[in-house]
């Protein structure tokens, strides 16, 4: 899974001014860039989901090598349904609130704000939805292969295993990272011009 690929789709778009953005150019650009957010949201919810599957995939081929002394992966594997249904939630809840071809310039805004902020207190709440639990389902999976396959030393090497434990840690701050960059660059901001946008609105 990569949840940076969803901030990389918003960093191909211009980045939004926030307040100081002009009136006019909001509400010209405002339906492009609302058509534009919903297919970000709904191709980053179908590949999260896709990603769980291949991963949920793998993790049972490793407890088939292991046998019996591979139970614990299906904790791993309830950890990554766990995030996958998070996803599938956020699609359920997109199809949900959907708008109609009828609705007011207002309301479609006060709509994509709500969306922002959902999306913000997701990105602000990361390790409890996301890292958090993969951290654990590979941790998981890197000790029960340790302990049930006593022929791959390398994995009881503690040098090998104190290097993978950095570079694992390093990989989640950098996805913690991005997220709050995202935040700060894109949603924050976008937020900040909807609001003045929709305080123009008759």
């Amino acid at each position: 899974m990569n949840w940076s690929d969803y901030e990389g789709v918003w960093k191909r778009q211009e980045l939004p001014i926030g307040q100081t953005a002009d009136v006019g150019t909001l509400a010209a650009t405002f339906e492009s860039k609302h058509r534009k957010m919903a297919a970000v949201l709904q191709a980053r919810d179908f590949l999260e989901a896709g990603a769980g599957v291949i991963g949920i995939a793998g993790y049972l081929l490793m407890w088939r090598m292991l046998g019996r002394a591979g139970w614990p992966i299906a904790i791993a594997i309830l950890l990554i349904l766990f995030v996958m249904s998070v996803f599938v939630r956020e699609r359920v809840r997109a199809t949900r609130t959907r708008l109609g071809p009828d609705a007011s310039l207002g309301t479609k805004i006060d709509a994509d704000i709500a969306v922002l902020r959902h999306q913000r207190d997701l990105l602000h709440g990361i390790w409890r939805w996301y890292l958090g639990p993969i951290a654990v389902s590979v941790v998981i999976v890197a000790g029960t292969l340790s302990r049930s396959r006593p022929s791959w030393d390398v994995g009881r090497d503690p040098m090998f295993l104190g290097g993978f434990g950095v570079f694992f840690a390093l990989m989640l701050w950098f996805a913690w990272e991005i997220n709050r960059h995202a935040v700060r660059k894109q949603v924050d901001p976008r937020i900040e011009e909807l609001e003045k946008l929709r305080r123009e609105v008759v």
